[in-house]
């Protein structure tokens, strides 16, 4: 369990000269590929030598985003005593999800064959055209083709169901005998982002949206003397919509099905299945029982897209939950209602998901900073847009 500091700590000049150094050793490999992706660097924010800062912030961006996701509420931190480091998740720093981006395949004995019957399959190739051909936007069937589409791949390979059933199941011992799955490197990667903090002083504190909601959950669980807090937006931990949309993402993830990102980009569909195996991870015994002596803060909302809603309830309730010797009860938790009309990406008040956007991004701000200067949280402040007095105050945009 982390010691909670109070105060502040003021890197000196060689060790934010030692951190500056590897950050930008990995900078330079991505600027060195010419797959890099425009936009998605990763970057920080760090004070003068010998200023105190209350330690040191490593945020992560949602699926498919990039760094900028996060740079207000990265910027209002940095402005109020916080070094920040603003990660890419893994491969995000790339075009071509399909080399670069974690993802689950079926292994290529199995996949193969069943491409060729894709491939072959007429009404199979007619359904696919008119999904890729259909709206300005995402291909995501609608619930009624998701089954259509699941009967007809089982039809073509009946062993498919069987073979489905090993992803869906926590540490099924048939998963490695039918996929292939670079899911982890979500933590690989974000652990070595972490480990180039390694020279800076005081406590790190992660900060995550989305699929970067779970990866920053995932960092405090693995990491649990350096990391001291949590802070998780709408933390995908299983994907929205039930158990027909993840059989879909399942069953048509190691397929060619493409979907679409930010910025246009199209990424395989096995790609969303990775993110929603890394939730699963995310939700080991391990990992809940190693977050429950570390405060966290999770933010949902009910206007959900992408994050199932009672997963991450049921989650953040059982980080919770008291042991036979202790109760731990440094954990927050707050759901924002429907009619606030905030959308899965909340923490970009610019950011527009389903014809919404997040009115009340300043008090959330504020009270991300005084549950990591002071590890308590208001709810009441998020019932209103308007700032809260006492806390320091949110740039206008």
């Amino acid at each position: 369990m982390v010691t909670l500091q109070t105060s502040p700590t003021a890197p000196t000049h060689d060790q934010l000269q030692a951190t500056r150094q590897r950050i930008e050793t990995y900078v330079q490999t991505i600027a060195a590929r010419p797959d890099r992706r425009d936009g998605a660097f990763p970057y920080y924010l760090f004070h003068e030598a010998n200023t105190p800062i209350k330690g040191t912030v490593l945020m992560f961006h949602g699926f498919s985003a990039k760094p900028h996701q996060m740079s207000r509420l990265a910027d209002y931190l940095f402005r109020n005593g916080f070094n920040v480091y603003q990660a890419t998740l893994a491969g995000h720093a790339y075009v071509n999800p399909d080399q670069n981006w974690p993802q689950v395949d079926l292994k290529p004995e199995i996949l193969v064959p069943l491409r060729e019957k894709v491939n072959a399959d007429p009404v199979l190739q007619h359904f696919l055209a008119n999904l890729a051909a259909s709206g300005e936007g995402a291909t995501t069937p609608s619930p009624v083709q998701m089954v259509g589409l699941m009967a007809r791949l089982s039809k073509l390979e009946p062993r498919l169901l069987d073979i489905i059933a090993a992803i869906e199941r926590d540490d099924d011992p048939d998963f490695d005998r039918y996929f292939v799955s670079s899911h982890l490197a979500y933590l690989s990667d974000a652990q070595a982002r972490l480990d180039e903090l390694e020279a800076l002083p005081g406590p790190v504190y992660t900060v995550g949206l989305s699929v970067g909601g779970a990866v920053a959950l995932a960092l405090g669980a693995k990491n649990p003397q350096r990391v001291a807090k949590v802070v998780a937006f709408a933390p995908l931990l299983e994907v929205y919509g039930g158990a027909t949309r993840e059989r879909y993402i399942n069953l048509a993830g190691p397929l060619d099905v493409k979907e679409f990102g930010w910025d246009e980009l199209r990424f395989p569909l096995g790609c969303f299945t990775a993110a929603n195996r890394f939730g699963a991870f995310v939700q080991s015994k391990d990992n809940v029982a190693a977050l429950r002596p570390q405060p966290t803060l999770m933010m949902l909302t009910e206007n959900e897209d992408a994050a199932d809603l009672q997963t991450n309830q049921k989650f953040a309730q059982s980080l919770s939950q008291a042991s036979l010797f202790k109760r731990y009860d440094n954990h927050y938790l707050y759901t924002f209602p429907s009619e606030a009309l905030v959308p899965h990406p909340m923490v970009d008040p610019l950011e527009v998901s389903q014809n919404m956007s997040n009115e009340y991004w300043k008090p959330m701000y504020q009270e991300v900073f005084r549950f990591l200067t002071q590890t308590e949280f208001d709810s009441g402040s998020l019932e209103q847009i308007d700032e809260v007095s006492g806390l320091p105050p949110v740039p206008q945009i």
